[in-house]
């Protein structure tokens, strides 16, 4: 599976997200062509495992959202006007339901990429919070009408666009207990940052986080400094190398943080040992690169 996805794949699914109910969903239809499966296949699955689907993972539009929506496609998707029953639309958490739900290797893939456009999208709200105030007083202050809610949709789409010319960089954040996917999205992005080399410190490693340093790019070295009664084994380093090279495994006792260190310049405190991300509320931000040889001295 690719670590990275392409900017037309992450355009073209971020243009089928809509924000219907206050919240970024994508419909059905547009699922089942991403996973390569009939619409009516797609919601067969969903029906057979209906309990894995509450309101706040799936619901079918209104008569008056099937209108609203509909009318938006009238000249560029006017296959969609047949459509003679409501769409489902199915938000991140539904989407990552689906993957289990369809067990096919596409439907993974893409969930992997659906969900990862919908992190990229809610984290650039939340670090351009000042940027949303005008749409989040246009939406308090919204009254039932079609004219309006069309209105509502093209400042929502118009912010999307913003995603394009604005580039930027996280250096700080803050997860919530439970948000346990989102953690480790962002833990992934700083892996597949890196081009030479990663080095974790952290006194509580497990294979799990050993899972997680499989996804960097090839050729890239790690070497993790923990706690001497750490729970990787030697044999446990051995097998990680046989096909990802190259990992050391090293010991201290002189730490209590967690730090990421990527290619000697970029360095990140973590508030969280990496395989408790999301259990709890934590938060990472990025530290001056100068630290990074007085912290490695220090081991």
């Amino acid at each position: 599976m690719k670590n990275e996805i392409s900017i037309l794949e992450e355009n073209s699914i971020r243009s089928k997200i809509h924000v219907i109910r206050g919240q970024q969903v994508m419909l059905d239809r547009d699922l089942a062509e991403l996973y390569l499966v009939e619409t009516k296949v797609l919601n067969q699955a969903v029906k057979r495992n209906i309990e894995r689907f509450p309101e706040n993972f799936m619901f079918q539009l209104s008569d008056a959202e099937f209108e609203n929506w509909r009318s938006q496609f009238v000249t560029s998707n006017s296959d969609k006007m047949g459509l003679r029953r409501p769409p489902y639309a199915f938000t991140e958490q539904g989407v990552a339901m689906l993957s289990a739900v369809l067990k096919s290797e596409t439907a993974i893939k893409a969930s992997v990429q659906i969900i990862t456009v919908f992190v990229k999208m809610r984290h650039f709200f939340t670090a351009n919070a000042q940027l949303f105030q005008r749409l989040d007083f246009m939406e308090k202050h919204q009254i039932e009408s079609d004219v309006h809610q069309k209105e509502t949709d093209k400042k929502v789409d118009e912010l999307f666009s913003l995603m394009d010319k604005y580039n930027v960089k996280e250096t700080q954040g803050i997860f919530f207990q439970g948000q346990i996917f989102d953690a480790y999205a962002k833990f992934e992005s700083f892996l597949a940052a890196a081009k030479k080399e990663i080095i974790l410190i952290d006194n509580y490693v497990d294979l799990s986080i050993l899972q997680r340093l499989a996804k960097k790019k090839k050729g890239v070295n790690v070497t993790i400094y923990t706690a001497p009664k750490t729970k990787l084994t030697v044999q446990d380093v051995q097998t990680f190398n046989i096909q990802y090279p190259t990992l050391t495994l090293k010991y201290t006792a002189k730490t209590h943080d967690r730090f990421l260190i990527i290619d000697n310049s970029t360095i990140y405190h973590i508030g969280a040992s990496l395989k408790d991300l999301g259990k709890k509320c934590f938060c990472f931000d990025t530290l001056d690169s100068g630290y990074i040889p007085m912290i490695l001295k220090n081991l």
